[in-house]
């Protein structure tokens, strides 16, 4: 009686366990909920996902709702681009929007857009709704000197075709603010851009700047226009201050060297002078010298001497009597001027 329960046991624990290892690969309940859904998936089909470690239930849930909405997939499609890497539950769910848009759209693109990097799904909403980017505030000079900041609207709708491959949304922005720059600077005054923001749009819009890009630009429309700096006055008093002190560097250079010429005129000067005190000083040894050889009597030394004496005399007389003469100039003139009796 012990040895029959004993296998008895046994034989129930080995039913559980295979049980266990069935349910384990064998995912019935999912099988059954896709046939009840109408979208039949082969039992050796989720028993191969279970062994290439593919989730049965994404795959099932993704191929139940692609057949409800009527797309033409199947689960190998789906668990390839599942091996893959990508997103098979934002593919599917792109592909049933396209088909409500009535978008032209392929499980084969869509997939590509997805292993891309891209939001395939968020791609279909922006085609069916536009999405509007705001730019930041972009500086330009116009031909006046004046500084001009815009702000513009770009209103972009997603083109499908273009999106594996075509450039995002910074390529957008960076090609309207180019556009900006290019026409505020063409214009003659800052006057004329505030009087017709418009005109920003147009010429941008007319630039075909959606080129190459993933987006279509449906419109551009500039939300604020600002005066910023006089940039031109600005450049004309920084070039005049560069201008004084280039002058006045020149003025600084040229007076150094008048400073220095004048300290060489003293030092010639001073030279001159040096030498005319040491000629000075050979006179009475040049003397001396012909007294001693005969060319020179003491009579003519003692008339030299007494020249030199009238001379200094009579130059002291001069200096003495100027002034005196000055002075005595009104009274002369008030003789010169009285009744003669």
């Amino acid at each position: 009686m012990e040895d029959f329960l004993i296998l008895w046991f046994i034989i129930v624990a080995v039913v559980v366990v295979l049980a266990a290892v069935f349910f384990r690969y064998v995912p019935l309940g999912l099988w059954i909920n896709a046939r009840a859904s109408g979208a039949a998936v082969r039992i050796i089909s989720l028993i191969g996902m279970r062994f290439r470690r593919i989730s049965p239930q994404k795959i099932v849930n993704a191929y139940i709702k692609a057949r409800k909405a009527g797309l033409d997939v199947s689960t190998d499609m789906l668990e390839t681009h599942f091996l893959a890497g990508g997103n098979v539950e934002r593919v599917i769910n792109a592909l049933i929007s396209a088909k409500q848009a009535s978008i032209n759209l392929s499980f084969t693109t869509a997939c590509a857009i997805d292993l891309a990097g891209r939001d395939v799904l968020q791609a279909v909403q922006m085609s069916v709704l536009p999405k509007v980017i705001e730019t930041p505030p972009v500086a330009a000079i116009a031909q006046d000197g004046i500084e001009l900041r815009a702000k513009a609207r770009i209103t972009v709708r997603t083109n499908i075709e273009r999106l594996v491959g075509g450039a995002g949304e910074e390529t957008i922005i960076a090609r309207v603010g180019e556009g900006i720059v290019t026409t505020i600077g063409s214009s003659n005054t800052h006057k004329a851009v505030l009087e017709n923001p418009d005109l920003i749009s147009q010429t941008v819009l007319n630039k075909g700047l959606d080129k190459g890009t993933a987006y279509e630009i449906l419109s551009i429309d500039i939300a604020d226009v600002d005066v910023g700096r006089n940039i031109g006055a600005q450049l004309q008093m920084d070039q005049a201050e560069a201008d004084r002190r280039i002058a006045q560097a020149k003025a600084e250079e040229r007076r150094a060297m008048a400073v220095a010429h004048e300290q060489e005129m003293k030092a010639a000067v001073q030279e001159m002078r040096a030498k005319v005190v040491e000629a000075e000083a050979q006179v009475p040894l040049a003397m001396a010298e012909a007294l001693r050889e005969g060319k020179l009597g003491v009579m003519d030394y003692y008339q030299m001497q007494n020249t030199i004496a009238d001379t200094e005399m009579r130059t002291g007389i001069a200096k003495a009597t100027t002034p005196a003469m000055e002075s005595n100039q009104p009274l002369d003139e008030a003789i010169r001027k009285s009744p003669k009796k």
